[in-house]
């Protein structure tokens, strides 16, 4: 794994532990084991750092979906379903929240283009979710983003009450997920 990886790795979960602000260049590359300087080198500045994590996450999150989508027990699935399972998958995984919904918990105080790659995460995820809705079920394009933007909320919601309780169940009971057997 190249060092770029493993700086990303690890501010990944830096900031899904507790924030942007959690940490600092020199906290980093003392995680890594290398020069704060080192990590200059990969990333010019904090917003450039907290911008490629977010496009990272973004493909992955993006990716996950397609390949879910394409697999043919989730053939005739509905896309809500295999939105809510990359969400609930990641937060079952690793315990942690969404990296972008807790970003954007933070908009405000987040460098103005992090708060946009933020955005464009949702933004993104809501248009995959909102094609696959009216394809499936051929409703208005317009009907079908406001179908994804409340699935959206719903599980980033979903994922906020599972974290502040402490209690994952929550999110599956919530979202009316069916538990893993």
């Amino acid at each position: 794994m190249s060092v770029k990886e493993q700086l990303l790795d690890v501010a990944e979960a830096m900031v899904r532990e507790g924030g942007y602000n959690n940490f600092s260049f020199r906290d980093l590359a003392d995680k890594v084991g290398i020069k704060s300087a080192s990590v200059h080198y990969h990333f010019k500045t904090k917003p450039d750092l907290g911008v490629e994590l977010v496009r990272r996450y973004t493909a992955r999150f993006l990716q996950t979906l397609d390949t879910a989508a394409s697999t043919p027990e989730q053939a005739d699935a509905a896309p809500q379903a295999i939105v809510q399972r990359g969400f609930r998958d990641a937060l079952h995984s690793s315990g942690m929240m969404c990296l972008c919904g807790l970003l954007a918990a933070e908009g405000d105080g987040l460098p103005p283009e992090v708060r946009q790659a933020t955005r464009a995460f949702f933004e993104g995820t809501q248009q995959w979710l909102a094609e696959r809705i009216a394809q499936q079920s051929g409703t208005t394009p317009e009907h079908a983003a406001q179908q994804a933007l409340r699935q959206m909320a719903m599980l980033e919601g979903a994922m906020l009450m599972a974290k502040i309780h402490d209690d994952l169940s929550l999110f599956d009971q919530i979202t009316g997920a069916v538990s893993d057997k």
